[in-house]
């Protein structure tokens, strides 16, 4: 399969919602052409076939331009970037409103009297999506906030007690998260104080990203015993693994690949490993003789997933990431529906599985649509404690 070919497999999810929305804006075109706002308006009417044209004018363009060295050799590969973002977020929100005009629609008849009360809750209810996605893109995409959490560590060492580690993922450093939106997360981090900073992967999105200067900010992150972490399935896609490897060794980032290092504090030992991206059936693979024994085992693992080999060969504890915590995300009944879902059971936060622990980071950048909604970018910040 040629390089064309892997992109257009890679992103066959997408396309194919690109698709579905252009064809709803379409749809959603005509079906206002043939029914009330058509007939009562020629303005509304055109500019709805506008839109429907615009849309698939630009996810057109956006997709071919990101075709590998498509976007790169253009002059202004930051408009273009935000050009297939913003298709992408139009598709999702003119999905999102095409279901809610298919329920108002469903709705029964109302007093007239009340008709133009309803018509215009209506039309406040199909925009809703595109003012939630404005909110996501350009105020809570950027919106860094710590979350500490205890994990309990069971025959914990007292001097690894209250131990702290700022975990930092899912970078994304591109057009969508600027240098200094990334040093503004690192000087989160460097508040918290502490003993150990791990990255798990996803420094840049594609291939052309700027991965040089993604690892230069991430070393600012002053912690006590240093800097570890693991490679996540974006330094696959942008072949960028050994790179990513020499650039973090000269900067102080050791990013373990199948290898571990330990930390001692005091008389107690800190044995931290680290693996590539992780696919299924061969998770953490002869990484069983990583463990230490005796020592609290930390395992950096990009892919949530890995938890259950973790915790079977006897991992005291998972760090991962890779979910950005479902990045659009919606609670209902304290159950949260996103993308995530759909591929692990680990999509955010603490999980525990015998005397083995994970902990899910949502992250810091974005993938796809560059807009975060009730997942909000988070550095994490983890205390173990004795049971």
């Amino acid at each position: 399969m040629g390089t064309y070919g892997r992109y257009l497999f890679r992103h066959l999810p997408e396309l194919a919602g690109l698709a579905f929305a252009v064809w709803i804006q379409f749809h959603f075109a005509y079906w206002g052409t043939r029914t009330g706002f058509g007939r009562r308006s020629l303005k509304l009417r055109l500019a709805s076939w506008a839109a429907a044209l615009l849309l698939a004018g630009w996810c057109v363009f956006g997709v071919l331009a990101h075709f590998p060295s498509g976007y790169r050799s253009l002059p202004a590969s930051m408009p273009v970037y935000w050009l297939r973002g913003g298709a992408l977020a139009w598709a999702f929100a003119s999905v999102c409103a095409y279901f809610v005009l298919l329920l108002w629609r469903r709705m029964p008849e109302f007093d007239p009297a009340r008709r133009g009360f309803i018509q215009t809750a209506g039309t406040l209810a199909v925009a809703a999506p595109f003012g939630v996605l404005g909110f996501g893109m350009f105020i809570q995409r950027s919106a860094f906030r710590v979350t500490e959490v205890e994990v309990p560590v069971a025959n914990l060492a007292p001097e690894l007690n209250g131990l702290r580690i700022a975990h930092l993922s899912d970078i994304h450093m591109s057009p969508f998260l600027s240098e200094a939106e990334l040093a503004r997360a690192v000087g989160l981090a460097n508040e918290l104080k502490p003993h150990l900073g791990v990255i798990t992967g996803d420094f840049i999105t594609s291939e052309g990203d700027p991965l040089e200067a993604c690892l230069r900010q991430l070393a600012r992150l002053k912690a006590e015993a240093g800097l570890v972490g693991c490679m996540g399935n974006h330094e696959v896609y942008a072949r960028c693994q050994d790179a990513a490897e020499q650039i973090g060794r000269r900067v102080g980032i050791d990013l373990l690949r199948k290898r571990r290092r330990e930390f001692r504090f005091g008389n107690a030992v800190l044995n931290v490993a680290g693996v590539d991206w992780q696919r299924p059936p061969r998770m953490l693979s002869g990484t069983a003789r990583l463990l230490v024994p005796s020592a609290t085992n930390i395992m950096l693992s990009h892919n949530p997933n890995a938890f259950d080999a973790a915790a079977e060969q006897g991992w005291d504890l998972t760090l991962a990431g890779h979910t950005h915590g479902g990045q659009i995300n919606v609670e209902i009944l304290e159950k949260g529906l996103n993308p995530a879902r759909f591929f692990t059971d680990y999509v955010y936060g603490p999980y525990r599985k015998g005397s083995s622990s994970l902990y899910v980071t949502r992250g810091i950048g974005t993938v796809g649509l560059p807009a975060r909604i009730g997942a909000p970018p988070e550095v994490a910040l983890i205390r173990l404690c004795a049971i």
